[in-house]
């Protein structure tokens, strides 16, 4: 059974709890995700590792019951002030 996005959402920020997370369905099936997590915890860590944190957060469900996922994840960028 596919996974619904707020309960993706949910996860990531059990994990992640300043994460700002925006969940898309790529496809319309509810089975195909993208996911753009910006959390202060990335700042530092190469790519590779953020991916590893991302993925930790969603306890091993990537492959299983969601299906498919393709994954951004960013440091917050400062603001300017103009």
């Amino acid at each position: 059974m596919p996974m619904a996005p707020k309960e993706i959402e949910k996860l990531i920020k059990a994990a992640i709890p300043d994460a700002d997370v925006v969940i898309r369905d790529l496809a319309g099936d509810g089975d195909h995700y993208a996911a753009r997590v910006v959390s202060r915890i990335f700042e530092g860590m190469s790519q590779i590792r953020q991916h590893h944190a991302f993925y930790a957060a969603l306890g091993g469900r990537v492959g299983g019951e969601l299906h498919a996922l393709q994954i951004e994840t960013a440091v917050p960028q400062p603001e300017t002030n103009q």
